[in-house]
C-alpha cells in the first residue's frame, strides 16, 4: 500500500497535536496539521493529500469552501469528518476511508 499522507483541519491546538501523534506513530501514514482555512489551502496545495481530516471546531461553512478549493485541485480527494472519541475510533475512521 502507497503511503497515506493525511492532512488534518482543527481548531484547538492541544487536540491538533494529540491527534498528529496518533496518525504519526501508524506506521505508513503521515499527517500534517492546519488550525486555519489559510494554513490548510497552503498546506494542500504544496503536497499530495490522500485524505482530509476535517476536526471539531471547523465550522461547516468553513469545510465546504475548503472542500471546493481541494476538490478544484484533487476531485478524488476524500474528506472526513473526526468529533473526537478516542485513538481507536479515529483509526477506524481513517481506514475505513482508505478502503473507499
Amino acid at each position: 500500500m502507497e503511503k497515506m499522507n493525511i492532512l488534518v483541519i482543527g481548531r484547538h491546538p492541544k487536540i491538533m497535536e494529540t491527534v498528529l501523534r496518533l496518525i504519526n506513530g501508524q506506521p505508513g501514514w503521515t499527517a500534517e496539521g492546519a488550525l486555519t482555512d489559510e494554513d490548510a489551502l497552503v498546506k494542500f496545495n504544496a503536497a499530495d493529500f490522500n485524505l482530509v481530516l476535517i476536526g471539531g471546531g471547523v465550522a461547516e461553512s468553513s469545510e465546504g469552501r475548503l472542500r471546493k478549493e481541494f476538490e478544484k485541485r484533487n476531485p478524488q480527494v476524500n474528506m472526513i469528518r473526526h468529533y473526537g472519541g478516542g485513538s481507536g475510533l479515529l483509526f477506524n475512521e481513517i481506514e475505513e476511508a482508505i478502503a473507499k
